[in-house]
């Protein structure tokens, strides 16, 4: 047996697939999803431009195989959705700054802005080199540019945007946590 049916909660809608159990997460989003914002990079986990939420943490999705998804809660950069009733369509993390110039090619923008949208979780977590769990407060704190730098570290950029990105992450990310 190399298929199995499987039930992926993707963006707060429960897909059924069948899926080859070698399939990575990303190959799954992409091929049978149709949900192309995350892109393949390196395949190898080091350039940060699959990332998604997975149960509100980042993960590399071009290492997780799809079928060992299922009953977790996977959020896409096209998953990413601003509050109902808000003026704009856009999450602030999907809407390019080009006063900063955080947005050049856009290749890597769709992994920041997911990497960005799970920091708060990862650094309540511990997941952070620059915060370790001794360091964690019980007061929610927000998260400093060094932290934020830190957390898009994984993320590779081709054109070097990355002062404009922890520059509009400073701006516009979910930065209150609760440690």
């Amino acid at each position: 047996m190399t298929e199995s049916q499987v039930t992926l909660r993707v963006n707060e809608t429960t897909h059924r697939v069948e899926l080859d159990h070698r399939l990575t997460l990303l190959e799954c989003l992409r091929e049978n999803l149709a949900l192309t914002r995350s892109n393949h990079g390196c395949d190898d986990g080091r350039c940060g431009s699959c990332t998604v939420l997975l149960d509100g943490r980042r993960v590399s999705s071009c290492l997780l195989l799809a079928v060992a998804q299922e009953g977790r809660e996977i959020i896409t950069i096209e998953g990413l959705a601003v509050a109902p009733g808000a003026e704009e369509d856009h999450h602030p993390l999907r809407r390019p700054s080009l006063e900063r110039e955080a947005v050049r090619c856009g290749y890597c923008a769709p992994g920041q802005s997911s990497a960005a949208a799970g920091t708060p979780a990862d650094t309540a977590a511990g997941q952070s080199a620059v915060v370790s769990e001794l360091d964690l407060p019980a007061d929610p704190a927000r998260l400093t540019a060094v932290e934020i730098m830190e957390q898009l570290s994984g993320n590779l950029c081709r054109c070097g945007a990355y002062p404009g990105a922890a520059e509009v992450l400073e701006d516009t990310a979910p930065r209150e946590v609760t440690r």
